[in-house]
């Protein structure tokens, strides 16, 4: 009898244990705290090119939504009006990001756009203390502009019952990008400012998905699209991966790259005309070679190897190895590597210490251990002192996003989506839907991420009228990737983008 009552004890204590779980489970979870947009408002002024800009910052967030008005995001952002405008239809306003994918945008901000930049030194290491000042090439002489941080850098994050892979792709990226410039058009009263989109490296990317999904989904006319360093197609811009065409379009970069840094013999006074040079080279002769694949003769692939070895500054042998097929990669650890350094690859100006004299990979990027820390100091310390904004957040300078980015994208009429991410087509048809739609590009010749050569490709291969190709302007710098660091395109660059900005 007693075994019995303890037994039932158990059960009933069980049981109640089980409803309790059972009845724990079904409560439902507590709704996310959703944010509200937060910004701060300071007053400021610069001189450029000898007058007084005054302007007013707005640094912080604005909650981004569904079509259905459920909130998404809070979607960081920096915006920089110039005061004393009473008709905006006539003050432009431009939008202006970064790439990576999963980079913020301190580095278009803090390096030429806005109205502070940092002081690095060229080509060379930035060491402490670090320095920031007015920026005399600032574009608010010539319109407002607006910094955006996408989801997962900067300030911005997914909210409520969001999650960042929502964000992480190639078309989800153009479609949040292209919803936050409609949001904020709408509610800062600029739907007839003329409109301009900036766009570096993966920004470029973004930027051709972008200027068509703003025309087609939300009726927004642009009147031009700049192009900084620009990745747009990856069977273009990337080699080492057993396609030949990155091979041919990366030639002439690597060809300067060794020009800069003294590797070649009889070197010619003038890069440009030796960048045509190789470009030549490349279309004519190192081309058709690797077409050929295993047919190419013996003789032909001697002498293939001896131009492109007085080219590049490595061996023959190094060359006939690689089977003529040396990736930028391999080339930055081979070209100085008697000198025990390696070259940079956002900007191949850069150099430094080789830290495996055999590796055929980067282990580092010398540029950016160079110029980073310069950056990201300068850039917390003037959001958080001169615009008061964010000293209580995490701000992502760089979210690794990348690593987890979904890289199939839908062009425009097609229902599938392709797994090599390639908006040369989205470009194409907002210039045809939009036939004044004018595009400059603005491009380093020592740039290895993102190489000349492959972009001036990109351009020659968009399918658009006869008629609109002049619509397209390039301009190529002795700089690498970020351009602007070297002082005196940083000058030609203001002067291209103004000259853009006024031919409209």
């Amino acid at each position: 009898m007693k075994t019995k009552l303890i037994l039932s004890f158990f059960l009933i204590v069980y049981s109640g244990f089980a409803l309790a779980q059972e009845t724990k489970k079904e409560e439902p979870k507590p709704a996310a705290e959703i944010p509200e947009a937060e910004s701060s408002i300071t007053s400021h002024q610069v001189r450029i090119d000898g007058n007084t800009i005054r302007y007013k910052a707005v640094a912080g967030t604005t909650i981004l939504k569904n079509d259905d008005g459920d909130p998404l995001a809070t979607f960081g952002y920096t915006a920089y009006l110039k005061e004393g405008v009473t008709d905006l239809a006539n003050r432009p306003i431009m939008f202006a990001y970064n790439g990576g994918p999963g980079s913020s945008s301190i580095w278009l901000h803090m390096g030429v756009l806005g109205p502070v930049i940092v002081t690095t030194e060229d080509a060379g290491f930035t060491g402490p203390p670090f320095k920031r000042i007015a920026n005399e090439f600032s574009i608010l002489d010539r319109t407002d502009l607006v910094m955006i941080d996408p989801v997962g850098t900067g300030y911005s994050r997914p909210i409520g019952d969001a999650k960042g892979e929502e964000f992480w792709g190639v078309d989800a990226d153009i479609k949040t990008v292209s919803d936050f410039i409609e949001q904020y058009v709408t509610e800062n009263s600029r739907w007839r400012s003329p409109k301009y989109l900036l766009g570096e490296s993966y920004g470029g990317m973004r930027s051709a998905g972008v200027i068509n999904y703003v025309q087609s989904k939300h009726g927004m006319a642009f009147d031009g699209v700049i192009l900084v360093s620009p990745f747009l197609n990856f069977a273009v811009g990337v080699d080492g991966v057993g396609e030949d065409l990155p091979h041919i379009l990366y030639l002439p970069t690597l060809a300067a790259t060794a020009w800069y840094h003294d590797a070649i013999d009889n070197k010619p006074a003038d890069l440009a005309a030796f960048y045509k040079e190789v470009k030549q080279f490349a279309v004519d002769v190192y081309g058709p070679a690797l077409m050929k694949g295993n047919r190419l003769g013996v003789d032909e692939r001697k002498a293939v190897i001896a131009s492109m070895s007085g080219f590049l500054g490595v061996s023959a042998d190094y060359i006939d190895r690689a089977n003529l097929r040396i990736s930028h990669q391999q080339f930055v650890q081979e070209l100085l590597r008697d000198r025990k350094l390696i070259a940079g690859r956002i900007d191949s100006r850069f150099t430094g210490n080789s830290l495996n004299l055999l590796s055929e990979k980067m282990d580092y990027d010398p540029m950016f251990t160079s110029v980073g820390p310069a950056f990201v100091s300068n850039f917390l310390d003037y959001y958080h002192n001169d615009l008061k904004f964010g000293r209580d957040k995490d701000y992502k300078v760089s979210g690794q996003l990348f690593k987890k980015w979904d890289w199939a994208h839908s062009r425009p009429g097609s229902m599938f989506p392709n797994p090599s991410p390639n908006t040369m087509p989205d470009l194409s048809r907002a210039m045809n839907d939009n036939p004044e739609l004018r595009v400059l590009v603005q491009q380093g010749y020592y740039d290895l991420a993102t190489p000349a050569f492959a972009t001036e490709y990109m351009m020659d291969h968009l399918t658009i009228a006869e008629e609109q190709q002049k619509n397209i302007t390039v301009e190529l710098y002795d700089a690498g990737h970020m351009m602007y660091l070297h002082p005196p395109s940083l000058i030609r660059y203001k002067e291209d983008l103004a000259s853009f900005i006024d031919n409209d």
